[in-house]
């Protein structure tokens, strides 16, 4: 039978309801999707982990622009609340699936019910230090759950993908900026998986040319939409910089810990190319539009080219909220490097996109969804 899928409209209930897509109603084979296409539609595209932080603000952008979009994510580290706060902001609506990319049939089933452009990929698990505690868990939802991925949307003749890759394919770089062109290795098995996926997606589309794929490595990304009304929300510990500040500026947490007072920096803390979600949101519309022109396999970083070290985070953040933020000065973290940043300025050529938030912005907009939404998105 068919799995059951949540379509959720901006006046939604809590519990949303169910609908599903009749058995044989498969839909007829375009021709080629363009965002410019009147005549088929708005671009329709199929966003995997599309309720988490750098997903839901995606989707947000993609709905303004006209496009149609369902979300595929199993809310293991996300909330449903985010895509009803994002159809509040837009006034339009998502298809949420609740679908696992661990489950073939189920993914094989979207697929059939519906015909995408593309597919933004942005669903995996994240977290540097729970890689290293549990590997295989990392490697079985992040490999294998691409590797179903693909074979779902080769079944649905889907063969435009977006990845979230991550600056953490550089390891430790020996110079920076770091370009598209710097090797790549990686010091983790979260960086391990991004970086086999790169190496999984290249391999596929240099076996059939007909596949387009636009890797993004995202530096850092923090701030939130200035609504207000969205942001990250990480369950548990934080394992970014930023919701651990948040947390301690609403009280939520005592003391942030800085990691390594001792890098080679101006500080002697950690240096970071942090990018504001909203441009980095972006970045992903620029990318489907580069997915119409056939590029094959490319390459971009998301970032600022700017790096700022732990400490004017913190200074910047205590400025905006009008508060210290207090720290303490801990040991490194296995497997942290000292400074990375970006040169963004291949997808700038390319992409015709630039980051346009600094960070004065990312920390107001942090601090109004922080200081606004206490618990996240879990207001009770």
């Amino acid at each position: 039978g068919l799995s059951p899928c949540v379509r959720l409209a901006p006046s939604t209930s809590k519990t949303g309801s169910f609908c599903s897509t009749p058995a044989g109603s498969q839909l007829p084979t375009h021709a080629k999707h363009s965002v410019a296409m009147s005549l088929g539609g708005p671009l329709k595209v199929l966003v995997t982990g599309g309720a988490g932080f750098i997903g839901s603000h995606t989707v947000l952008e993609m709905l303004n622009a006209g496009m149609e979009v369902t979300v595929m994510d199993n809310l293991m580290n996300s909330a449903e609340e985010s895509l009803r706060r994002v159809m509040k902001l837009t006034g339009k609506t998502v298809e949420l699936k609740k679908v696992d990319l661990l489950d073939l049939p189920a993914m094989s089933e979207l697929f059939k019910q519906a015909r995408y452009f593309a597919v933004i990929h942005f669903a995996g698990l994240k977290s540097v230090g729970e890689s290293v505690s549990r590997p295989l868990w990392y490697y079985e939802n992040n490999i294998t759950g691409t590797l179903n991925l693909l074979e779902a949307m080769k079944l649905g003749e889907c063969k435009n993908i977006v990845f979230s890759s991550s600056a953490t394919v550089y390891g430790d770089p020996t110079s920076v900026p770091v370009s598209e062109d710097f090797p790549t290795s990686a010091t983790n098995p979260y960086g391990r998986t991004k970086l086999f996926i790169e190496y999984i997606l290249s391999d596929l589309h240099k076996s059939d040319p007909s596949w387009n794929v636009c890797l993004l490595r995202y530096f850092n990304p923090v701030g939130a939409h200035a609504s207000g009304d969205i942001g990250e929300d990480p369950k548990g510990i934080p394992n970014n910089l930023m919701p651990y500040i948040q947390q301690v500026a609403v009280g939520k947490r005592e003391c942030l810990s800085v990691f390594g007072s001792d890098y080679p920096t101006h500080d002697g803390t950690g240096v970071r190319d942090y990018i504001h979600v909203v441009d980095l949101a972006k970045g992903h519309l620029a990318a489907l539009r580069k997915l119409e022109s056939s590029p094959g396999c490319v390459t971009y970083n998301l970032g600022t080219g700017v790096g700022y070290s732990v400490l004017d985070m913190v200074k910047a953040f205590g400025k905006v909220c009008g508060k210290e933020i207090p720290y303490k000065l801990a040991e490194r973290r296995p497997g942290d490097v000292a400074v990375v940043y970006g040169e963004p300025s291949l997808a700038k050529a390319e992409l015709g996109w630039v980051a346009e938030l600094g960070l004065e912005e990312m920390c107001a907009d942090s601090w109004r969804w922080i200081s606004q939404h206490p618990n996240g998105f879990n207001e009770e």
